[in-house]
């Protein structure tokens, strides 16, 4: 239905037009994504297997490591499979209810990736700077809240986003999304009317999750690297410092790509559209994709998991 000035009110599809400015080469540029993603999936199954059977990765820092596991493909899942459709086969349109779940399912698993981080970091401070009382805090029960606190924190924020969108804006100036999949600020630049709320509780979820999250992060890492300095044999020091490498190579890659696309989406007007949308595209994809390379190279148990996994196929074959 048309409203004023020949806008739209209540749209119930929209177009998702994939990177402006590069339609023509959409096609080739799905073929690494479909790579990534398929390596991303493969690679954190491979992980979540690993630490299922084997009773020795059964602890915390490995649990943790398999939510991170799992969220990564439930991230990557919910926007590629679309985003081929456009880039591949030209299925543009959307529902606009199918949109919102989009957004909320993308953002939340964002905010529940956050979460597992800080509780990995957690882990490694109690770890490293009260490895006496490790296995007391980190019990079982608290691993279950954990997780339950982290997802639900992410679901719930979020969901004021939609009921925002859905019920605040009605009119739109057009039903054409110029992204690669439903992104909050991308919808509500759409609509003609006053989005000073909608803007506002978005960047109010960004920092309330991230800037929370990694505040503490940093703050565990500078007490932890306080602590593996003061450590008197040069052989302990390697040891703290070698189980921290893999989790701050993922800290840093997840923040530093997100707030690098968060900062140039909402004030790099200069910067040509496809950077913004490639630089959010890769924010989503580099990370699943990434994160089970880093532990299968870093992490000696699971590297050793995987290379016996590989040999035993090998004799299978032959």
């Amino acid at each position: 239905m048309l409203g004023p000035n020949g806008s739209v009110f209540m749209p119930s599809v929209l177009t998702l037009i994939g990177i402006p400015g590069l339609e023509s080469v959409q096609c080739w540029i799905g073929i690494p994504f479909c790579v990534m993603y398929l390596m991303a999936v493969i690679g954190n199954t491979l992980i979540l297997v690993i630490i299922k059977y084997e009773n020795s990765l059964h602890s915390p820092m490995y649990i943790f490591l398999a939510m991170l596991g799992a969220t990564d493909i439930a991230l990557s899942t919910c926007i590629l499979p679309k985003m081929l459709g456009i880039f591949w086969f030209h299925l543009i349109e959307i529902s606009f209810e199918a949109c919102l779940l989009q957004m909320w399912l993308l953002h939340s698993f964002q905010g529940i990736e956050s979460g597992v981080l800080l509780a990995m970091a957690l882990d490694r401070y109690v770890a490293i700077c009260n490895p006496l009382r490790h296995a007391s805090i980190f019990s079982q029960k608290l691993l279950t809240h954990i997780g339950v606190g982290v997802t639900l924190r992410a679901a719930i924020l979020g969901a004021p986003c939609l009921v925002l969108i859905k019920y605040r804006l009605k009119f739109y100036r057009t039903t054409v999304v110029s992204h690669s999949y439903c992104e909050h600020m991308a919808i509500v630049k759409l609509a003609i009317e006053d989005t000073r709320i909608n803007k506002i509780y978005g960047l109010f979820v960004a920092f309330t999750i991230l800037g929370f999250d990694i505040i503490f992060i940093t703050l565990s890492y500078i007490q932890i690297f306080v602590t593996i300095f003061q450590l008197p044999q040069k052989e302990a020091r390697l040891k703290a410092f070698n189980t921290c490498i893999a989790h701050i190579c993922v800290f840093l890659q997840f923040y530093l790509l997100g707030f690098f696309s968060f900062f140039t989406h909402r004030f790099g007007s200069h910067i040509p559209p496809y950077v913004h949308i490639l630089l959010s595209n890769l924010y989503l994809l580099l990370p699943p994709f990434l994160n089970p390379i880093v532990y299968g190279v870093k992490t000696k148990q699971i590297r050793d998991h995987v290379l016996t996994i590989f040999v035993c196929s090998k004799r299978f074959n032959h």
